[in-house]
């Protein structure tokens, strides 16, 4: 029997951009009449083949595995063939659904994006393949499970762009790398055999648009349709470049996240204060005193005097920390007692779930779970 719902009909409001036109941007609405299973690229190619044959889209597998289809649907990035219309429908406020081009890259025209201009480019910029170890083995160079299990998020992105489309720092410092970028970086820098680990974890770390540029927004998490988390990635980018390697950035990257831990364990609650001095001159209270400190804290004056103007900062409040019940700092120190007692660090690969019936114990790196994958 079949239960699938009848064509009905749905507004698309495409937004329509030719830049060699010397035109401003401007919304185009058709009414496709599809089934509501249907996706939004089949809409967008009726509308295409029915009303105006100059609607400018890309796609070429339709199965949410090219990745070429990437669009903003109702101000959210997705994979047009990977959208339902009903679903497109039921996120839409005013029963129309909005499709622009992604964000963060030029448009060529309509909702085809330069992904050239900026996507490739930040991908070639991490050097996006393996760098071989010598000797080279006589035979085929044999990986072990766990390792191939850590790096299986990352080999899942289909380079669609919708992280980059989202990322707000992009937005701000169009500079940085990127999350699709640095999520691919990751897949090789978690390759046991990849021979310049160290070296791409100190490119990436010294580099001022590098992983300490990403500002921990979760708007890639959210944007990515096959589950990479590149936020998460990065993560364990600046995990494995501080903690692992013990690279001491010029960028102060990594002492920055020091003093934000050193702070929470101390007092339960972050001290902004003494954030920026701790970072420059020593993850101490006396780290204010350091000359580096001195002179970051000089040159951010011009700032924190506009902040205190407009009211946006209290001098009291900011000198003085914040005070909680000495029960909650001692839990909170508890908590880091726990963690820092562990022998190896416990790493998450939330792409990887199910259950192995081979495995008597779990992976290091995959997460129980009773879903299938």
């Amino acid at each position: 029997m079949d239960t699938r719902k009848p064509a009905q009909d749905f507004t698309l409001r495409i937004r329509r951009y030719d830049p060699d036109s010397g035109e401003a941007p401007y919304w185009d609405e058709h009414t496709v009449t599809l089934e509501p299973h249907r996706s939004v690229l089949e809409g967008l190619l009726q509308a295409k083949a029915k009303y105006d044959g100059s609607i400018g889209v890309r796609c070429s597998c339709r199965a949410a595995i090219c990745g070429s289809c990437g669009v903003r649907i109702n101000d959210k990035p997705g994979l047009a063939c990977h959208t339902h219309l009903e679903e497109a429908l039921k996120r839409s406020k005013d029963g129309k659904i909005t499709v622009e081009p992604m964000g963060n890259m030029p448009v060529i025209k309509d909702l085809i994006v330069d992904m050239d201009a900026v996507h490739w480019k930040k991908i070639n910029r991490v050097t996006p393949w393996l760098i071989g170890k010598t000797p080279v083995p006589e035979r085929e160079y044999v990986v072990d499970r766990v390792s191939m299990v850590d790096v299986t998020q990352t080999m899942a992105c289909i380079q669609c762009g919708a992280c980059v489309s989202d990322c707000l720092s992009m937005e701000v410092d169009p500079g940085f790398i990127g999350p699709a970028a640095l999520a691919k970086a990751y897949r090789f820098v978690g390759d046991p055999r990849d021979a310049e680990q160290q070296q791409r974890l100190k490119d990436l770390s010294e580099d001022p648009n590098g992983i300490y540029n990403c500002t921990h927004c979760f708007k890639c998490v959210e944007a990515c349709p096959k589950g990479v988390a590149p936020m998460n990635q990065i993560m364990r980018l600046r995990r494995r470049a501080g903690s692992d390697h013990h690279i001491d950035d010029r960028n102060n990257g990594h002492r920055h996240e020091a003093a934000f831990v050193t702070l929470v364990k101390q007092g339960g609650l972050l001290h902004e204060a003494e954030l920026l001095p701790r970072s420059y001159g020593g993850d101490s209270w006396f780290g204010k005193f350091a000359p580096k400190a001195g002179a970051e804290l000089v040159s951010s004056l011009p700032v924190i005097t506009k902040a205190v103007l407009r009211r946006k900062v209290n001098p009291k409040l900011a000198l003085v920390p914040h005070k909680i019940p000495k029960q909650d700092v001692k839990a909170v120190r508890e908590i880091f007692d726990t963690i820092g007692s562990r022998e190896e660090r416990y790493e998450l690969n939330l792409y990887v779930v199910g259950d192995d019936k081979d495995l008597e114990q779990p992976v290091a790196g995959a997460v129980e779970d009773r879903s299938t994958t």
